[in-house]
């Protein structure tokens, strides 16, 4: 049997209703829409219905990811690195972490399939597909370069009153994806034993998770964890599992779209810095990875000897042109606080 898909009456968010609801509260904004024979549509498969992708992978242990890249081509809003971005993510999850091609759905403008076109529809869609039917022993990972945006919360969740955004190739038409929809969708409903990474590289992405700590790093590596728990009472956390996230930035901060850091293609330079630092095995700890990506950033500026090019991001040979200043800090948030230098990193 599947689920059907709803829209929340107040703030559009598509919401799950189980069958023979008459009526679904919305987990973002708390709102009771009720439900005419006709509201229902777009069927959101239950596990092994089927979705446009097939049923995600079920094993113990099975490895899932969402890769989503968008250029935006042929707009204003034209951003130069982001399919490199995915194209690269995707071969390090496969040759570094062993995910199945099989399991991971990469959405860009170059594909062919209409419903791997990183359009809001297809990104909530995707979204789903990664958790549904998670299970312990799990790893998801959701990696997205594009653009973001903030916009002003009309709930008392946000500490600086705007929720943060993603902007999906229809935004202007179909509008943007806020941070509680992201936290519903798949940080709130992991199990015990599952095991969530974001890789978000978008300008004001440092909470877009949403989730409750965020670590607070200096320049020397010495860090806190700040609580962002709302004031609400609203939990943000999971449901038993792992949620952890690396960002481009700080929420107030913009995420530079360049070619300062490759030399030879246009990226974003948080995914580049994030798998420069795997490769050159300064991946152990999430400390580690979050020290080595600032200090990148930081010296992007310099001479780099031996030059900055890794194996994955050599093998795309598509030029493109310096996109402004590096002043940005790649952040970590997590559903709870860790030592950062003695938990190991592992996708």
């Amino acid at each position: 049997m599947s689920l059907m898909l709803v829209n929340c009456s107040a703030c559009r968010t598509p919401l799950q209703l189980p069958p023979g609801a008459k009526s679904i509260r919305c987990a973002i904004c708390q709102s009771v829409t009720t439900v005419a024979p006709t509201t229902a549509h777009a069927p959101v498969p239950s596990p092994g219905a089927g979705t446009p992708w097939g049923a995600p992978p079920s094993p113990h242990g099975g490895k899932r990811a969402v890769i989503c890249g968008i250029s935006y081509r042929f707009s204003r809003h034209e951003l130069k690195g982001c399919i490199n971005d995915a194209k690269c993510m995707r071969h390090l999850l496969i040759n570094r972490f062993h995910f199945p091609e099989a399991s991971i759905i990469l959405l860009t403008e170059e594909e062919t399939d209409p419903y791997k076109i990183p359009t809001k529809y297809n990104i909530r869609m995707a979204l789903y597909w990664l958790v549904q039917g998670c299970q312990p022993g799990d790893s998801l990972v959701f990696h997205y370069s594009g653009h973001g945006a903030q916009q002003r919360s009309y709930h008392s969740d946000e500490i600086d009153g705007f929720d943060e955004t993603l902007c999906p190739l229809d935004f202007e038409t179909q509008g943007m994806i806020i941070d509680d929809e992201i936290n519903a969708t798949i940080v709130r409903p992991l199990p015990h034993g599952v095991k969530l990474h974001a890789i978000i590289d978008a300008c004001h992405s440092g909470t877009v998770l949403d989730l409750p700590f965020l670590c607070r790093m200096n320049r020397s590596g010495q860090y806190m964890w700040e609580d962002h728990r709302p004031r609400s009472g609203v939990w943000k956390g999971t449901s038993g599992g792992e949620a952890i996230s690396f960002s481009g930035c700080d929420d107030n901060q913009t995420s530079a779209d360049t070619s300062a850091l490759s030399r030879i293609t246009s990226t974003g330079a948080m995914t580049f810095c994030f798998i420069q630092a795997i490769e050159r095995e300064h991946g152990s700890t999430y400390g580690s990875i979050l020290n080595a990506m600032r200090t990148a950033i930081r010296n992007a500026g310099d001479t780099m000897s031996g030059g900055a090019v890794t194996s994955i991001l050599a093998m795309l040979l598509s030029g493109g042109s310096l996109g402004g200043g590096l002043r940005q800090e790649p952040q970590l948030t997590a559903c709870e606080p860790f030592d950062v230098y003695t938990k190991p990193f592992s996708l």
